[in-house]
């Protein structure tokens, strides 16, 4: 058997393989504040408030310019384009704000799902055109991890082997483009929830996808230790008749992942897929404390809207609501740290949108 020589020196290697493990250090995980124009605009329309780019600024002002304590919690930043190069209103560059917190940036790369031809209505994700210089020039602004998300639908005839062989490819290829110009690369394959699936469903399908995926991943040589797994939570779909407790959840999704992640791989790092903050939360929690089968990645989140709610809707735009908006987002940040290690009992109560659904039909970022 023919053996392949690593891409990587031994130096790299344990920069990817420190990142990695600091992302995912106990009691810690990211903020999803990569939203799209598009997307952050559709956010900002529920609070009333228009979409320019100062107003982005301002919010992700508000964000990463809240109390140091953050960082007990949140240890990486997944960055916007726009957002990587924005400052402060004193100057200071959003990424120095986060590195001075010891919290680590990092930016999304994709370009966005694209019509998968030949499929039921499935998808893959553009932009590895370019990418293998769009990394290094991020990594010499400052980033240090990337971001990239496939989306895979779960209905009759989905996803098909076709949808699951290429969005895998995809991402591998993204991934060890990113890991040879410096980023850790996170792997995004997200299972839409969309749907009236059952759990066991969701759990099946959830399998085969990180199946496909892991073994893209070893095709293409990329280096375990310097990535991490950012998967959805095994739920049934928001159409189902019958609702599933955390504990079911939670077993689940440990089953899928101990039957397709390998033990190199260092972390796990749950979307929230539209669950409301308090559930995404308690759903960490019980993944956490799940008996069913050996974890020996660590387990957290990487949250967008299940941590932002709140905070807009405390915020609305408004100067004076900042103090208020910052604190909603450190207890959320706390709850989602505690969750991490198993030890979140809801003590610090639901906050204002802590329990409003967050499912956006088809969602895209």
């Amino acid at each position: 058997m023919p053996v392949f020589p690593s891409y990587l020196t031994p130096e790299q290697e344990e920069e990817l393989r420190s990142v990695a493990k600091a992302i995912v250090a106990p009691g810690k995980g990211i903020l999803a504040a990569d939203e799209s124009t598009g997307t952050i605009g559709k956010r900002f329309e529920s609070i009333g408030l228009e979409n320019t780019e100062e107003n982005r600024r301002r919010y992700r002002e508000l964000l990463f310019t809240a109390d140091a304590v953050v960082s007990d919690s949140i240890s990486g930043v997944i960055l916007y384009h726009e957002t990587l190069y924005q400052k402060t209103k004193e100057g200071v560059p959003f990424v120095k704000v986060l590195t001075d917190k010891n919290i680590i940036p990092g930016i999304k790369v994709d370009k966005g799902v694209v019509p998968l031809a030949g499929t039921d209505g499935e998808s893959t994700t553009q932009g590895l055109d370019g990418l293998a210089e769009q990394c290094a020039k991020y990594r010499q602004d400052g980033a240090r991890f990337a971001k990239w998300r496939c989306v895979l639908k779960i209905g009759d005839q989905t996803p098909s082997y076709l949808a699951m062989l290429e969005n895998a490819n995809v991402l591998a290829r993204y991934a060890s483009i990113c890991q040879q110009n410096g980023l850790v690369p996170i792997v995004e394959p997200e299972v839409l929830c969309d749907g009236e699936h059952d759990l066991f469903t969701a759990q099946k399908v959830t399998e085969q996808v990180l199946a496909f995926t892991y073994k893209a991943l070893a095709d293409h040589h990329v280096f375990l230790e310097g990535t991490l797994l950012k998967p959805n939570m095994v739920t049934s779909g928001q159409s189902c008749s019958r609702k599933f407790s955390p504990d079911e959840n939670a077993r689940a999704t440990v089953l899928a992942l101990s039957r397709t992640v390998p033990p190199a791989m260092p972390g796990v790092v749950f979307l929230s897929g539209g669950q409301s903050e308090e559930d995404s939360t308690v759903n960490l929690n019980a993944i956490n404390t799940c008996t069913v089968a050996p974890k020996p990645w660590a387990l957290s989140f990487s949250f967008g809207r299940a941590l932002q709610a709140s905070v807009l809707k405390a915020w609305r735009g408004q100067d004076d609501n900042r103090e208020a908006a910052q604190r909603q987002f450190l207890l959320r940040a706390k709850a989602n740290g505690l969750a991490a290690m198993g030890q979140y009992y809801g003590e610090l109560g639901t906050m204002s949108a802590g329990g409003e659904s967050l499912f956006v039909p088809k969602h895209q970022y």
